[in-house]
């Protein structure tokens, strides 16, 4: 049998679940990704990420890059 305890627990696990998928959902669009390409969200190879500030794949940084000469 359910009491008002166990509805009290069950309702705090929900609210905290919520808030932290809401965090995490919110923290993904401020800043770029380490492991994930800001273009085309593709992984980065970690030989790559270990040049550090990258944010974009090889493919999408060539095609970046190309646009910025144009």
């Amino acid at each position: 049998m359910v009491d008002a305890l166990d509805l009290a627990q069950e309702r705090e696990a929900l609210d905290r679940e919520r808030a932290i998928a809401a965090q995490l959902a919110r923290s993904r669009h401020d800043r770029p990704s380490l492991a994930h390409c800001a273009d085309c969200d593709e992984p980065i190879p970690a030989a790559r990420r270990a040049l550090g500030g990258i944010t974009r794949c090889v493919d999408c940084q060539s095609l970046f890059e190309r646009k910025q000469r144009r």
